[in-house]
């Protein structure tokens, strides 16, 4: 039975995990590779993935935390006057 494209966006998470068992994967691969809609969800997710783990490594450093905090500051003051 072919995996339905609701199926698949259920299954992205595990997907991403790699806790897809061997026949859900092939089920998975088999509608990307009939289902450019699918695929192109999927490649989106993986940027949004990956964006957001790079902007929180980002904010992590101390030259981006003392920017992030200067303009905490600076819209505070704003917003107070």
């Amino acid at each position: 039975m072919l995996m339905t494209c609701q199926e698949l966006v259920e299954l992205v998470t595990d997907y991403f995990d790699g806790s897809l068992d061997e026949r859900t994967r092939a089920d998975f691969d088999a509608h990307l590779a009939t289902c450019p809609g699918c695929a192109s969800y999927l490649e989106q997710m993986r940027m949004t993935v990956r964006f957001a783990h790079d902007a929180k490594a980002l904010e992590q450093r101390p030259e981006v935390r003392g920017l992030l905090e200067a303009f905490r500051d600076w819209r505070s003051a704003r917003g107070s006057g």
